[in-house]
């Protein structure tokens, strides 16, 4: 593995990580291919709009189409038609968001009922990275138990001990060839819990780490303080995931703190409900002022969408739902986010990010 931070401002960096099926730029937003798709997108459209990684999701991808079909078709870049790299998650936070699944969580691993046919499933750390293995990812999570927001102590308590006896042993699983293995530290925003979790994890010395059980539901303001706490406890060789945010703010936020990577199905899933994320905020082109706009999603944009088709065509596929309304949606919030996070790379290197920082969330809280 082969991290190289090239530039810092404060606790910010810009870096690049060696893998596989080439570099990744960082700070990087990895769009969500849940399915071995980014929804309604070719992979040349993708990496045409700024991506250099995509995301997988193994518990998805382990029931349909699974991953010995997909290990027999060449792997998973073969599979879905991208040369880049992949990231794939370890199933256990779709586990643990689906709680009502669950039938029983032991220090092997959980058992709980699949959401496509109701048949209970085991999974552990070993089962998990036989999965990711199979599938050929640059980079697997290891499997964790993602606590939700606002629960007990004891709760807390118990999902931190056995994230790192499952990360412990998935640290000695067998990986595919030249595959990253990124452990996990929970703790949600609790000080001494947090850092414990990480403490543990960064000792197995994985490839990378993630910060895990934040964005899943609980207030803005001690999410971040608990990246600000954080990150640094990492080990600043090598990079670091936050998983799951993916808001203009939000992305700014973590990457001023030391986050280099960071993932969130919002720019799709936005898109796929009729609304746009722009430069003066979010747009919802469902509403009857944009009917005779002739302007584009964003004048600052350079993608399909906006320079060629305008808001009133948009709002109207939107709204007969045409297919293609939704896709250009997608399309535009994807490069949005994929430029913003370039944009805070470069005033990284140009020692500029808090007057980057601050312009561009002047803009959105002036106009949203």
């Amino acid at each position: 593995m082969s991290f190289q931070v090239t530039a810092t401002d404060r606790e910010a960096r810009a870096g690049v990580l060696q893998t596989a099926h080439g570099e990744l730029r960082t700070p990087a937003f990895m769009p969500v291919g849940t399915k071995a798709t980014v929804k309604m997108l070719d992979p040349d459209e993708v990496r045409d709009l700024g991506a250099e990684i995509l995301l997988g999701n193994a518990y998805h991808l382990h029931f349909r189409p699974g991953e010995d079909l997909i290990a027999e078709l060449g792997g998973l870049h073969r599979f879905m038609g991208w040369d880049g790299p992949i990231l794939t998650d370890s199933g256990g936070f779709q586990v643990f968001s689906l709680r009502d699944t669950i039938v029983r969580v032991d220090d092997d691993g959980v058992t709980f009922r699949s959401v496509y046919d109701g048949n209970e499933q085991r999974f552990t750390p070993e089962s998990v990275a036989e999965i990711q293995a199979k599938l050929g990812s640059d980079i697997a999570m290891c499997l964790d138990v993602c606590a939700p927001a606002g629960g007990a102590s004891d709760d807390l308590a118990e999902a931190v001990r056995l994230t790192t006896v499952w990360a412990a042993r998935q640290r000695e699983a067998p990986r595919a060839e030249g595959q990253l293995l990124f452990g996990i530290a929970q703790g949600a925003t609790d000080p001494e819990l947090r850092r414990r979790s990480i403490s543990e994890i960064v000792e197995l010395d994985f490839d990378g780490h993630a910060l895990g059980g934040l964005s899943v539901g609980e207030a803005r303001d001690p999410m971040f303080e608990t990246v600000a706490e954080a990150a640094p406890l990492l080990p600043a060789e090598k990079p670091r995931y936050f998983m799951g945010i993916g808001d203009p703010e939000g992305v700014l936020q973590v990457i001023e703190r030391g986050v280099d990577m960071f993932d969130c199905v919002l720019p799709t899933r936005m898109g796929r409900t009729g609304t746009a994320l722009t430069s003066i905020g979010r747009l919802n082109l469902k509403n009857a002022r944009f009917a005779r706009d002739e302007g584009p999603l964003d004048d600052a944009c350079d993608c399909p969408a906006c320079s060629r088709f305008t808001r009133a065509y948009i709002r109207h596929l939107v709204n007969q739902q045409e297919l293609l309304g939704l896709r250009l949606l997608t399309l535009h919030n994807l490069r949005f986010l994929l430029r913003l996070t370039a944009g805070a790379r470069d005033a990284i290197e140009a020692g500029k990010l808090a007057s980057f920082k601050a312009e561009t969330l002047d803009r959105l809280l002036e106009n949203g």
